[in-house]
């Protein structure tokens, strides 16, 4: 395997590996939501909004890759 073939693999490994993370943080935000501590919520909202760029961008990398 060349390098540009384990890096399409790694790519694709974070990828999902973010998405879960990106769930997660999305989950607590609504549990601290429920739970009245807002400003904490907030933040954890903030963290799946950009997981989901980053997953995005990981995505985009992979295309270049082919």
């Amino acid at each position: 395997m060349n390098e540009l073939e384990k890096l399409k693999k790694l790519l694709h490994h974070w990828s999902e590996h973010n998405e879960e993370h990106a769930e997660t943080y999305r989950d607590w935000a609504k549990k601290t939501h429920a739970l009245g501590h807002i400003d904490l919520s907030e933040i954890l909202e903030t963290l799946y909004r950009e997981t989901k760029k980053l997953t995005g961008l990981l995505e985009e990398a992979q295309k270049k890759i082919g």
